[in-house]
């Protein structure tokens, strides 16, 4: 490979905790994305409320299923990543950080 192929850092591809279920994730979201169209559709053609709203809480309950299989994989990669810092200062700062996000981001989904 000559230099001109190589990447980048610029242009390497990230690899997150998820990286390695990303077709799982992406074929459950093409699921939900199905769901929420019908959903509309039930709400063009006046359905009953009760159904529809059966059909908004099956959505809900898989987007919580994806979120919480992120904040797991988040938790299992990024946490664990910053545990295994090598420089002891560093690592409780990235700890910290990555725990924080976590924290963060499971307040946003219980609210």
């Amino acid at each position: 490979m000559d230099t001109a192929e190589q990447p980048t850092p610029e242009h390497t591809p990230a690899v997150h905790g998820y990286t390695g279920n990303k077709d799982a994730y992406l074929r459950r979201l093409k699921r939900i994305e199905g769901q929420v169209r019908g959903i509309a559709r039930m709400v063009d053609e006046d359905k009953y409320c009760i159904d529809i709203l059966t059909q908004v809480s099956a959505v809900t309950k898989a987007l919580h299923a994806v979120s919480l299989g992120l904040v797991e994989e988040h938790i299992g990669h990024c946490v664990v990543g910053a545990a295994a810092e090598p420089d002891p200062e560093l690592r409780a700062g990235a700890i910290d950080a990555k725990v924080k996000e976590a924290t963060e981001a499971i307040g946003r989904l219980i609210r």
